[in-house]
């Protein structure tokens, strides 16, 4: 039967032609969700049916195997559902057991009443926590209501949670943006995790202080700089020190876990400046209103869930045996009609056509293992009349989690099916040929396509299936010209590290911002507020990476 190869100039002979071609599917789901303002499953559609029309018409890709490309990815996509399915579902037994609520008194109780300080804590390091296990959007809108509940006004609040999400996003939902670029890319997950820690917690340090300037301007600053600072940069050293560990999709949990306890630690002993003026400015009482007693054993029952997940995960990862015999549980997916005619240059078959899904060592799994384990602690050591938890209830709120995921299920594998056709066919390749011609600026601007794939889908995962390919292949050449710290694995890392500050500004997150600070039609004023910040943190990404590639080169791997 017939194979196929990707070239980079199989548009009339010309590279440059080709790769502009290329770009018609990603301007096709840019247009959609921007211009049409169609949803964002309707828009991956529209993009996946161009890209196979780009593929068949212009790379003179056979047409069956254009759609089977697509199928392949679709599989992929699936495969990260499962992973998102998962930390959602583990979210919800937790509001199913009622516990979450004494979860958020525990927030309402630190910070000696200093309401910045309970909102940092809130949006970063719990809104970090929830990021780590759902992501989403989850994170911003339960941290969103909190902060409000606090006494926070609207604007303020949504700006507060949406610039918060920053710093965990690369490490999100178990890390699926960093496997995710890992298996589009072809490259080890370990070693974008580990660049990736070296570049997100230079922003991790910032965002507390930055947050401060929100909540309360250089006042707040001024008065509470100090806690501000040891909660970002304990977490943004947990952060560096755990991406390193092939335990590296638990960071962003340990990393919350850690700097929670060091500000527990810290807020012991450091007393709060300006509480009655930052109240009053808020137009509240002087001391917040006290509530029941919140006894030890509540407090311990609240945090229990990350407790397990973090010793279940660990214990998967770190323990050599186990870890192997975990692998060892794999479906195989190989479309034979795929893998036996997409071949590359030197005639050898693309080993992305096959997939094999380690299902038992999947972070999906893990995640519904831990749920289960939770669920039943929680079923025996249940309070009567205070926590109703009932066993059953956790099944049926699966289906309603798939239910409530379903378009957002069927976006994710469009867009990964988008991402394989482009992949397979070589538009991908063709574009990352082309811009590795700007030699230098590339390294300088690259993650600026990780940013505008975020701010456009709402999600770094799907920035890294867009564009994953294309940082490969622009390393690739960077390379060749010369410019060796230009490595793959960097250019990864920059898409993925770039994509964390375009979140904030993605149409998604300003509208689950808007609807839970009741400011529904108000999106526009809180893009103003957070366009600047997300620009500033771009840039620093930006230097930073370019550095990686020359002077810093030792942050590399």
């Amino acid at each position: 039967m017939e194979t196929y190869t990707a070239v980079t100039n199989a548009v009339g002979g010309s590279l440059g032609l080709s790769a502009l071609v290329a770009t018609i599917p990603l301007l096709t789901f840019f247009v959609m969700l921007l211009g049409v303002k169609a949803r964002a499953h309707w828009s991956a559609l529209v993009a996946l049916a161009a890209s196979i029309l780009v593929a068949v018409l212009g790379f003179h890709m056979p047409a069956d195997l254009a759609g089977l490309s697509a199928i392949r990815g679709g599989i992929y996509g699936l495969v990260i559902c499962w992973v998102i399915l998962g930390a959602i579902w583990f979210y919800q037994i937790t509001v199913l057991s009622g516990r979450f609520e004494d979860l958020r008194r525990v927030f309402d109780r630190l910070g000696g009443g200093d309401l910045r300080i309970q909102a940092i804590l809130i949006a970063f390091c719990f809104g970090g926590l929830l990021e780590a296990l759902a992501g989403f959007g989850a994170p911003v809108a339960i941290t969103a209501t909190m902060i409000l509940s606090l006494g926070v006004k609207p604007l303020k609040a949504a700006v507060t949670v949406l610039i918060a999400n920053t710093a965990p996003v690369a490490f999100g939902a178990v890390a699926v943006p960093i496997t995710t670029a890992g298996d589009v890319g072809g490259k080890d997950p370990h070693v974008i995790a580990t660049i990736v820690g070296h570049q997100a917690p230079f922003l991790a340090m910032l965002v507390p202080l930055i947050l401060l300037v929100i909540l309360d301007g250089m006042q707040g600053l001024k008065d509470a700089w100090l806690p501000a600072l040891v909660i970002g940069v304990s977490f943004a050293i947990a952060q560096w020190v755990t991406a390193a560990t092939p335990a590296f999709n638990l960071t962003d949990v340990v990393a919350c876990i850690v700097s929670m306890g060091v500000a527990v630690i810290f807020l012991r002993f450091w007393k709060p400046r300006g509480v009655a003026g930052v109240r009053a400015r808020y137009g509240l009482p002087a001391q917040a209103e006290e509530k029941e007693a919140l006894p030890a054993v509540r407090v311990w029952m609240a945090l229990l869930p990350y407790v397990i997940v973090v010793a279940i995960f660990g214990v998967a990862n770190l323990h050599a045996g186990l870890k192997a015999w975990l692998k060892g549980f794999v479906i195989k997916i190989d479309i034979q009609a795929l893998s036996s005619r997409l071949v590359t240059a030197d005639g050898k078959p693309v080993k992305d056509a096959v997939y094999n899904f380690a299902w038992m060592s999947n972070p999906g799994t893990l995640l519904i293992i831990s749920g289960l384990v939770v669920a039943v602690i929680y079923f025996f050591f249940n309070e009567k009349g205070r926590y109703a938890f009932k066993f059953p209830a956790i099944f049926t709120e699966f289906g309603s989690v798939v239910y409530r995921m379903r378009w957002s299920i069927l976006t994710i594998a469009s867009v990964l099916a988008l991402a394989y056709v482009m992949n397979f066919s070589g538009q991908t390749i063709a574009m990352g040929t082309y811009l590795a011609g700007l030699g230098t600026v590339y390294a300088f601007l690259a993650p600026a396509l990780g940013w505008i794939g975020t701010a456009v889908t709402g999600s770094d995962t799907s920035a890294n299936a867009l564009f994953s390919k294309l940082q490969v292949s622009a390393a690739e050449n960077l390379q060749h010209a010369g410019i060796h710290g230009a490595t793959p694995e960097l250019m990864l890392a920059a898409n993925t590290t770039g994509g964390v500050v375009g979140k904030m500004i993605s149409p998604q997150s300003l509208a689950i911002a808007a609807t839970s600070v009741d400011m529904e039609g108000k999106e526009s004023d809180i893009l103003k507020a957070v366009l600047p910040w997300s620009f500033g943190m771009l840039l620093v990404v930006c230097v930073l990476v370019f550095l990686q590639t020359n002077i810093l080169s030792f942050l590399v791997p």
